[in-house]
């Protein structure tokens, strides 16, 4: 999937696969396993790993690994149930590390 050319959007390192429109950001406050990471509502290019429970900074949640579509890269997780009541507003948001995308179309 392609995003519109005349939104900002983060694609991948490694391929430039487009991953997330601007618009979809939810929060730059976020901790990956391998660094900061960002919230998003939806992403595109995206391939789901199975769904295990993991203990987070935030607490005990349910997560699926995501990878890049087209270069099978790990690029964060999927959250699929908070266990906590004040963490539900992550259900069925992706984290991507920064690490593992690039800035494109109209930054400046």
């Amino acid at each position: 999937s392609y995003l519109p050319r005349s939104h900002r959007t983060y694609s991948c390192v490694h391929c430039r696969a487009h991953l997330a429109c601007h618009e979809e950001l939810i929060s730059k406050s976020f901790q990956g396993s391998h660094g900061r990471a960002y919230l998003f509502n939806s992403v595109v290019n995206v391939g789901c790993g199975p769904a295990e429970q993991r203990l987070l900074l935030t607490g005990l949640h349910s997560v699926a690994d995501i990878f890049c579509q087209s270069c099978k890269t790990t690029l964060g997780w999927k959250y699929e149930q908070a266990f906590e009541s004040s963490q539900k507003y992550k259900e069925g948001k992706f984290i991507i590390e920064t690490s593992h995308m690039v800035k494109e179309n109209g930054w400046d």
